[in-house]
């Protein structure tokens, strides 16, 4: 049945009178987020949609004439038939359904060149809702390199749109596609499928019942027909409306009548939108018939080899810490003079007194000692984008899969936990891509396990300033840092292995995961990522933790001891110093004193403010005009009778405890509302922070039995 003519585009849509919104889709891998970040560059909002923890980025784009263009950037899907929330969420903005998001006027299709036929999957769905759709062919460098040849002028004059050839890395296309998307008209698609006759009437009866009783629009309610034929529990998914009665009744009876009939009706409808595509593709695409492997190919036979894959893992992340260490070290001094400076100025301007102090002793070693760190935090993210940006990342992800298969996991469970390398919340929010709830749940459960970007300054402090480098080489720093990398991934893989076969029983998942092809990094979206995130952490250092520094600076000075104590007696009379006594018969064992307590305590809000914790207290032990580094005031630190506090035994426990310890409340509200029960957060706080402490129990008292 081919569609009316109402349906095919014989009519063009009025001018735009306000700023035209369009929304950016296509298939995962397919350089979406590279175009749009080409597009919008530092002009873009990200946050979360309401009411789901998916990731919604809008830019703003500028027309021929100079005005301005909202772009949408929607998560990545196969298909509007969503079998995850992320996918939901790009059906929904779609066809209108989210009160949040404004429904997009125009449609930005990307597809990758080098797999045309199977996303035109996608656009053949999307042209279904008859709005204005430009198509963007990218990554047509590699079509070509694979002996493709693609009739874009054929492809445009078949579907009656306009279709832009791109490379989105290297910039290629903009311009065109600019121009089309300042056009003020953009004609519907001449796009027409047959539906098979079996199914054509049940698609009419289902169109006309949610035009009128849910009252949609003609074209939204056939294109949600034919969805609920496709897959109805992929309307109930995360901000659906529940269908009417009438709609649910006609639906039931037209599926029990092909069941009685033994039709397999959403087969039959994806058939035939596959056949319609492959009549259009075998139209536009052309091969040349060279089977010769492609560079991807040829690189993929040694980094996804099982030996030489994972020598190639293993020297990535060495030269990813070893880089850390040496590459950051010079502005990491750069910083941590200026804010020394800083306070020595302070103190020489200002009067001595309590005023002096809460800004030296409180906001300026708090905020210091946590913004010291930033370029480690840099250059993390700048490999963690690289990786991606290379196509690199997806193979890391299938050589785990090896081992992830035997804890009854698989590579795209270990995607969500290659995100929390950098943050447990958006590692946590990655696992909505995971179809079955209980590997979904499994993930959630160990994915704050893996070493985060925030305990990064917990095991920098222990490492590089409180064990001297005269003392330890640079190799064994390199090699302690990547020890409790280690150690939370092996835990991870642990607990994993023990919820499948407990809690959370069931059969490994199979992995099916497409390798995109290996390009040159592209560097400049790598910078606005490292951009993005070293805002947030500036902005986090300039508020949350300047605020608990100033907190902590009140309640480690007040209430007053008589002036004749000592600045350790003045600690310990103070309400912070009152806290981590309570705490310290727990910690001792673990050769950590009531000082360590408050940092415990302070960091549960995030990890990194144990570095300003530990700023606050120990500068306010200091009564001269010289501000220390950090690092020398935690070397003199002593126990009551003069044992160093921190040796290089207590650094370890301490980073072992920060590696399994649950220190993250807002990971905590993350998984809340992922699993929409407080059961899960408060099982995962108490299995993770019970481990970290018989852990750290067996580490020090086994190391101090043996002399260490």
């Amino acid at each position: 049945m081919a569609l009316p003519d109402h349906f095919t585009g014989a009519s063009t849509p009025p001018s735009l009178a306000r700023q035209p919104i369009y929304a950016l889709v296509g298939n995962p891998n397919c350089g979406k987020s590279t175009l749009f970040n080409a597009l919008t560059g530092l002009k873009q909002k990200v946050g979360n949609y309401p009411g789901v923890t998916v990731e919604k980025k809008v830019g703003t784009t500028y027309s021929q004439h100079g005005q301005p263009i909202t772009v949408i950037d929607l998560p990545g899907t196969y298909s509007l038939a969503a079998r995850s929330p992320d996918e939901a969420v790009t059906r929904d903005v779609l066809l209108g359904r989210r009160s949040d998001t404004a429904q997009p006027d125009r449609i930005l299709c990307i597809v990758d060149a080098t797999n045309l036929e199977r996303n035109l999957y996608l656009v053949h769905q999307i042209l279904d809702l008859g709005r204005p759709v430009i198509l963007v062919v990218n990554m047509m460098d590699l079509a070509a390199q694979a002996g493709l040849t693609l009739r874009l002028a054929r492809l445009e004059h078949e579907l009656g749109l306009p279709v832009i050839a791109c490379e989105a890395v290297n910039g290629r296309g903009l311009i065109e596609l600019k121009l089309a998307m300042s056009r003020p008209d953009l004609s519907l698609s001449r796009h027409a499928w047959d539906i098979p006759a079996a199914i054509a009437p049940a698609v009419a009866e289902l169109q006309a019942s949610l035009a009128s009783n849910d009252r949609k629009s003609p074209l939204i309610a056939r294109a949600e027909a034919l969805l609920l034929l496709t897959d109805q529990d992929a309307l109930r998914v995360a901000g659906s409306t529940p269908l009417t009665p009438r709609t649910a009744e006609i639906l039931e009876t037209w599926k029990k009548r092909w069941a009685a009939e033994d039709m397999d009706w959403a087969g039959t409808l994806v058939a035939s939108r596959y056949e319609a595509i492959g009549r259009l593709a075998g139209e536009v695409i052309q091969t040349s018939g060279s089977a010769a492997p492609t560079t991807s190919d040829r690189i993929d036979r040694v980094v996804t080899h099982p030996v030489w894959g994972w020598l190639v893992l293993s020297g990535v992340m060495t030269l990813l810490f070893l880089s850390i260490f040496t590459l950051a070290e010079y502005p990491m001094n750069w910083i941590d003079r200026h804010f020394a400076e800083l306070a020595n100025s302070v103190k020489s301007a200002m009067q001595p007194g309590d005023l002096r102090d809460l800004i030296t002793d409180g906001a300026i070693a708090g905020v210091g000692g946590v913004l010291v760190f930033l370029p480690q935090i840099l250059i993390l993210f700048f490999f963690i984008g690289l990786l991606e940006s290379t196509g690199y990342m997806a193979r890391a992800a299938f050589i785990m899969d090896r081992l992830m298969s035997r804890v009854g996991l698989n590579g795209k469970s270990f995607i969500p936990l290659l995100s929390s390398y950098a943050c447990a919340i958006p590692g946590i929010m990655a696992t909505r891509t995971i179809e079955e709830p209980r590997d979904r749940l499994v993930t959630i459960l160990v994915a704050p396990l893996m070493s985060c970007s925030a305990r990064l300054p917990v095991y920098l402090l222990m490492i590089a300033a409180l064990l001297p480098g005269d003392r330890v080489s640079l190799g064994a720093k390199v090699g302690i840092m990547l020890l409790m990398y280690a150690l939370g991934t092996g835990g991870a893989f642990g607990f994993a292995w023990l919820f499948k076969r407990t809690l959370l029983k069931g059969a490994p998942p199979l992995m099916i995961m497409e390798l995109p092809p290996y390009r040159l990094p592209g560097l400049r979206d790598v910078a606005l990522q490292m951009i993005e995130r070293a805002g947030i952490f500036i902005r986090r250092a300039g508020t949350v933790i300047l605020g608990i520094s100033v907190l902590l600076w009140f309640f480690a000075t007040y209430p007053k001891a008589p002036e004749t104590a000592s600045p350790t007696e003045q600690l310990s009379h103070s309400f912070a110093g009152q806290a981590g006594h309570l705490l310290e018969p727990v910690i001792k064992p673990l050769g950590f004193d009531w000082r360590i307590g408050i940092g415990l305590i302070n960091s549960f809000y995030a990890r990194e403010v144990f570095v300003s914790t530990m700023g606050v207290v120990f500068n306010a032990q200091s009564k001269d005009d010289n501000t220390a580094p950090l690092r020398e005031a935690l070397r003199s630190a002593k126990w009551p009778d003069g044992r160093a506090l921190f040796t290089p035994l207590v650094c370890i426990t301490l980073m072992i405890f920060y590696v399994f310890a649950m220190q993250c409340v807002s990971t905590i509200a993350v998984v809340k509302r992922e699993t929409n029960s407080w059961k899960w957060p408060i099982f995962q706080t108490f299995y993770m922070t019970g481990t970290a402490w018989i852990l750290s129990f067996l580490v020090y008292q086994t190391g101090h039995a043996l002399g260490f």
